[in-house]
């Protein structure tokens, strides 16, 4: 039997009650789908990207189809399923007229100063590139139904989205970041509050990452992969909870790994985020409050074992 060893978490872990981190580990995976609010849905899926894939380019066509506008906040960097939904409607020749974008957040310097369009590692550049650029021109949105924040734009990013969705995006996709995050919604950042009320309200604003995040940012292939984290932009400009409550629909995704190994640092924040206490530590919990569908992969609900024979 392994001896007991018990000691206090580092002092920068956002979410550290050791009982709920237990019963959150240990969740078996015939449990993972069941929780009390019948309306947060939890599918354990193969692939996640492809569902996403479909919902996506489902709802673009329904908008052509039906000649209505559609908002979607969407999460970047995400090359392959961008690239995958463009070829669908270049394919299919959907109208993409309809469709306004907004990009949920922007890396920003340590001044507050939003990246450029032109940042080759930058989230709006991403999916200029990959979507926007890849659908074919007789097919594709206006150039300027794609926004992201800027250093101008920042603090008023929250009522643009509301004013071009008529109250708030159709859809908004998400994942949970290291530190619980989603977009750049961190722990002890500018998101300070007393209450889940009043977090619920809270919208777009620059903040400092934290360094759960940071480090997560290291291993992006905008950043080669290597635990560069000197070269990972300090802040973020990001959406707030505000726009996550507002959205009419969320599709959330739990599905990073390494290289699509068992190697992940998202399998036990998604445990936590999905069936631990609605908590303002833990930013994506409060979609646990909201209807959802969230999606998370074989791989990220596998067991949390010790491996005792591996390294990294």
């Amino acid at each position: 039997m392994r001896e007991a060893f018990t000691f206090k978490p580092a002092e920068f872990v956002p979410f550290t009650d050791r009982k709920v981190l237990d019963r959150v580990r240990n969740i078996s995976r015939e449990d993972m789908e069941k929780h009390p609010n019948p309306e947060f849905k939890i599918r354990i899926v193969p692939d996640v990207n492809s569902i996403w894939v479909g919902d996506m380019f489902s709802r673009i066509k329904e908008s052509d189809e039906k000649d209505k506008k559609i908002v979607i906040i969407l999460p970047n960097p995400a090359p392959g399923t961008y690239t995958a939904v463009a070829e669908l409607i270049n394919r299919f020749q959907i109208s993409c007229r309809n469709v306004y974008v907004f990009n949920m957040d922007e890396w920003a310097d340590d001044q507050g100063n939003v990246a450029p369009e032109t940042y080759t590692a930058g989230l709006k550049y991403s999916v200029m590139k990959y979507l926007y650029s890849r659908i074919n021109e007789d097919l594709r949105m206006p150039r300027d139904h794609i926004v992201g924040p800027t250093t101008e734009t920042i603090s008023d990013y929250s009522q643009m989205i509301a004013d071009c969705g008529n109250g708030g995006a159709d859809i908004c996709y998400s994942a949970t970041g290291w530190a619980g995050h989603t977009a750049f919604i961190e722990p002890n950042s500018t998101f300070v509050c007393d209450s889940i009320e009043e977090f619920l309200q809270m919208g777009s604003r620059i903040v400092t990452q934290h360094p759960l995040s940071i480090a997560e940012n290291s291993q992006l292939g905008l950043f080669g992969m290597s635990g560069d984290v000197a070269s990972i932009p300090p802040c973020g400009a990001t959406i707030g909870p505000l726009d996550i409550v507002r959205a009419r629909n969320r599709f959330e995704m739990h599905q990073l790994t390494t290289m699509g190994t068992y190697a992940t640092w998202q399998r036990m924040i998604s445990r936590l985020a999905l069936y631990g206490p609605v908590n303002l530590q833990v930013a994506a919990s409060i979609m646990q409050l909201m209807p959802t569908s969230v999606y998370v992969s074989e791989l990220i609900a596998a067991p949390i074992n010790c491996l005792e024979t591996m390294v990294y």
